[in-house]
């Protein structure tokens, strides 16, 4: 008996001391957590969808791996989009440079009119082949960008008004092409493409008080903020008042003099903040007509900004031009006021107001109402019932005709208004049982009949439409479960399957998908959803450090996408390197109803941080290798703020926070985000949510860091924390980005190693790998 212990004694020892995790880390540890990083995992997905780039024959070309092909739903035939390895010779001979038929340069091609020959770019230059041979092109073509389909209750709606020839981004081009629009000394300007000519359109713009300009808060830009008239003869745009605007000033770090940047950013509770007078702006023989309504706050019915796009949002054009209806938007979004301008004497109509006890919103990835101009009535969108719905109004009386759509679901998102047929497509939230995200194309008409789910897959969908209308192409998935792509009929019919994701390769490596879950709110009785990490060799007998990412809102969300990703940022790398990390969406955040959106309404510091804490205590029962003693958490921006809140409001159970570029004092953010969330400063009390106000009950270990370039979030926030840190006589750790903006740019790498580290070390006990460099994993 007692040989028998003594033999098996150091084996047992060696068994102990193999379970428990290393002293330190090397680089190869680092290395494999890497591997999880969709820059290594995202080749091993092959068909993972397709986006369809339209023609107006309703064929489409998409990219299959390394091949163009071209669809004929007519058909349903595919062939390749031309002779790739023509191509690649050809394209080899007239450059010079060696290129092959799986190894072509370029992502993105442009049929020429004779449909046959393309035109791409490479190494800079725009090329045409038309089947033999590749040679210059000087051709002004406009290339797709990727994607460009509508879904996951996240697609957004373009602007109008687009770039000039040669994509000047200081431009905003008419809708017949033929003219630019641009600011010049505060005043607007026009060029007439073809000539050259300019043209002075406004004259009494001045520095603080110019034309079309954006520039208030942390929105910035040079290029013009208008909209054109379908007839290219008028523009909508604003003189934006800010001469009395309080001013923000950064300072660059070099070696010398620095240099000062100062702008205008107000603050809540300002007295005085950004107003626009609204004009229109006759462009043939320029004229300003001013429209006759007092001046409006620096508002949309979307979000912070009145950018919609590359456009204005909330401001639409009658067919024949004679006509402006457009949203006015109070300070605090309590106050939407609908009115039509004539467009030749600027005489105002008012139409109709919607008043709200906390805030309006008209969507949240776009804005969700249109003026029908043909039938001369409004499709407004509103959550009066709880629920994100349209209501037909009279746009001749301003009366209500009824309401659209309805039900205990949101329209997440609208695509497409038929106004001949009289039908509406959106995409909605809320009709799947398994998860309330998942977002389906459907369609009613504009009297409330006829709501059809026009893709009924489970799971998340994106869809876009055939120039005729005639044919959807829909993807959908799930978090942890590939694409499929499908080809439907306007009526929702699946006419074939196109593609199905393949994941062979990836899940042959041992990769595992997050885990979808849900759980309770901190009241107990409203469901959160979530996804979850674990490494791919979980022991369910050992105990593994959690961490949770967390971006609260309450604008968006810290999942955002519910489609299928292989990773999301490095939350599968951290799960390699032995934690369980996790993504919970809390309450007040978007896309559910009305009363969810406004739980913390008036108290931002709420954060989704009691979800957060009664989630991951509810998961733990369900997955007991998740070891409560040892939670973590972090974020950037609006998460960075939620962090620095978790450490100081829940220290004995947040035990190690990373908040990065957090506007930890809202006092100290741009009004308009603010005053919206949380309501004036005469009736919110922003200091006791504060962060430096709690930062003297930190217990843990808390990492702050900042880009004191960020024209977002001004960095004073993060300093006012290290101020109070530091009168409380608390350690923490502070990285310091002297000349990086609201992201981290070229240190991102950095900072995510620097995230890394300070995990390993403070969470899980294990000594990190000294200065490990980043091989660009990415996000």
């Amino acid at each position: 008996m007692n040989k028998f212990l003594l033999t098996a004694l150091p084996f047992a020892l060696a068994l102990g001391a193999n379970a428990q995790a290393p002293k330190a880390y090397t680089a190869q540890d680092y290395q494999r957590a890497e591997s999880q990083m969709a820059a290594s995992l995202s080749p091993l997905v092959t068909r993972s969808g397709i986006r369809p780039n339209w023609m107006p024959d309703d064929r489409f070309w998409y990219k299959e791996d390394s091949k163009f092909i071209v669809f004929n739903p007519a058909k349903g035939s595919k062939s390749a989009a031309f002779d790739h390895d023509k191509l690649a010779a050809a394209l080899s001979t007239a450059s010079g440079k060696s290129y092959t038929a799986a190894n072509l340069p370029f992502d993105a091609i442009v049929y020429a009119s004779d449909n046959k020959s393309v035109i791409f770019m490479a190494d800079g230059k725009q090329w045409k082949f038309d089947g033999s041979k590749v040679e210059a092109d000087s051709s002004p073509v406009q290339f797709p960008s990727a994607g460009g389909a509508f879904g996951g209750g996240r697609g957004g709606r373009g602007g109008r008004g687009g770039f000039g020839r040669g994509g000047n981004p200081n431009e905003n081009v008419s809708p017949d092409g033929k003219t630019a629009v641009f600011i010049k000394d505060f005043n607007l300007w026009s060029r007439d493409i073809a000539s050259n000519k300019l043209t002075q359109l406004t004259t009494d713009g001045v520095k603080d008080n110019g034309y079309a300009t954006d520039n208030a808060g942390w929105a910035q830009g040079i290029r013009p903020i208008l909209v054109w008239s379908p007839d290219s003869k008028k523009i909508a745009t604003f003189q934006q008042d800010e001469r009395e605007v309080n001013n923000m000033y950064m300072v660059n770090t070099k070696v010398g003099a620095p240099n000062l940047t100062q702008w205008k950013y107000p603050f809540p509770g300002d007295k005085v903040i950004p107003m626009l007078r609204r004009v229109i702006v006759n462009v043939d023989q320029p004229k300003v007509i001013s429209i006759k309504c007092a001046p409006d706050p620096h508002r949309s019915t979307l979000s912070d900004d009145i950018k919609g796009g590359e456009g204005w949002a909330d401001v639409y054009w009658s067919d024949d031009a004679t006509k402006l209806v457009f949203a006015s938007t109070n300070r605090d979004h309590k106050e939407e006021k609908v009115r039509m301008a004539d467009a030749a004497t600027g005489d105002v109509k008012e139409l109709f107001t919607e008043t709200v006890k906390t805030q309006f919103e008209s969507g949240w990835a776009g804005v969700n109402w249109r003026y029908l101009s043909k039938s001369n009535e409004i499709l407004w969108f509103s959550e009066r019932d709880n629920w994100g719905h349209l209501y037909l109004y009279d746009a001749n009386t301003g009366a209500l005709k009824n309401q659209v759509d309805k039900g205990d679901w949101v329209q997440a998102n609208l695509i497409k208004v038929d106004e001949k047929a009289r039908v509406i497509y959106f995409m909605a939230d809320g009709l799947q049982a398994e998860n309330p995200y998942f977002s389906q194309l459907c369609k009613v008409g504009f009297d409330g009949k006829g709501f059809t789910v026009l893709t009924p897959g489970a799971g998340t969908h994106s869809v876009t439409f055939s120039p005729s209308g005639n044919y959807i192409v829909d993807t959908y998935s799930k978090p942890d479960v590939p694409p499929v792509t499908v080809l439907r009929d306007m009526k929702g019919k699946q006419l074939l399957e196109l593609e199905k994701t393949d994941i062979s390769k990836l899940t042959a490596t041992g990769w595992k998908p997050c885990i979808p879950f849900s759980t309770k709110a901190h009241d107990g009785k409203t469901d959160v959803y979530g996804l979850m990490w674990v490494p791919r060799n979980v022991d369910p007998n050992k105990k593994y450090p959690v961490i949770d990412y967390i971006y609260p809102g309450p604008q968006g969300g810290s999942v955002g996408s519910w489609a299928f990703s292989v990773t999301r940022g490095d939350n599968g790398a951290l799960a390699e390197l032995g934690f369980v990390v996790v993504e919970i969406e809390g309450t007040s955040n978007p896309y559910r109803s009305k009363s969810f959106h406004d739980m913390s309404y008036g108290n931002m510091a709420d954060n989704t941080l009691g979800d957060q804490v009664a989630g991951i205590k509810e998961l733990a029962t369900k997955y007991p290798y998740m070891d409560l003693t040892r939670v973590g958490i972090w974020g950037h921006s609006g998460g960075g703020f939620a962090t620095a809140g978790a450490m100081f409001r829940y220290p004995d159970f947040f035990k190690v926070g990373i908040a990065e570029s957090g506007n930890h004092e809202n006092l100290n953010y741009e009004d308009n985000w603010g005053e919206r969330y949380n309501g004036l400063t005469s009736n919110s009390d922003y200091a006791a949510q504060a962060n430096e106000s709690l930062a003297k009950n930190l217990k843990g270990k808390l990492m702050l860091a900042h880009g004191l370039m960020d024209n977002n979030v001004p960095p004073q926030n993060t300093l006012l924390v290290v101020e109070a840190l530091e009168r409380a006589n608390k350690s923490f750790d502070l990285v310091i980005f002297p000349n990086s903006a609201h992201g981290y740019g070229q240190h991102s790498q950095y900072m995510m190693r620097r995230r890394w580290d300070y995990f390993v070390k403070n969470l899980l006990g294990v000594e990190p790998p000294l200065d490990y460099q980043m091989k660009g994993g990415g996000f």
